[in-house]
């Protein structure tokens, strides 16, 4: 992936009612590690379209993406792989409630949970200031290159 340059790729932060809403995207059980909602931008696409589009095959949720909030970049060393994470601010636009049988198109999300800030210190998330991000004072952020922890 390096020789071509970084990935890049977009995330929903999406609250609603004091939740944040993370996703699995580790198929086959490979890994406990949640994140927001989102994935890899197509060419010739805005960011939003491309966010509008991942939050809906990821969870058949609609939202209206806003402003950006986090620019995140990691890298797995190991396999060369670099990726840059942009975040909006998204809101619903239809129901919250997501379906238990909802399944996304390439069957790599398997868990889709709505989450209060106690929660989610539970859980194992990344990028590791998301939790700030989403429930803190709002203002856009950079992390700097973090490693991929599987």
């Amino acid at each position: 992936m390096a020789k071509n340059g970084p990935r890049l790729a977009v995330r929903a932060v999406l609250l609603n009612e004091g939740r944040l809403l993370l996703v699995n995207a580790y198929g086959g059980g490979k890994s406990d590690l949640m994140c927001a909602p989102g994935g890899g931008v197509d060419v010739g696409t805005s960011l939003p379209d491309n966010l509008i589009r991942e939050v809906f095959e990821e969870t058949g949720l609609e939202v209206t993406v806003g402003a950006p909030c986090l620019v995140n970049e990691f890298q797995d060393q190991k396999s060369g792989f670099h990726q840059v994470d942009v975040y909006f601010r998204c809101t619903l636009t239809g129901s919250p409630q997501i379906d238990a049988g909802w399944q996304d198109v390439e069957r790599i999300v398997t868990e889709r949970v709505w989450v209060t800030q106690d929660e989610m210190a539970k859980l194992r998330v990344k990028p590791d200031s998301l939790a700030d991000m989403a429930f803190g004072n709002g203002a856009i952020t950079y992390d700097p290159l973090e490693q991929m922890i599987r």
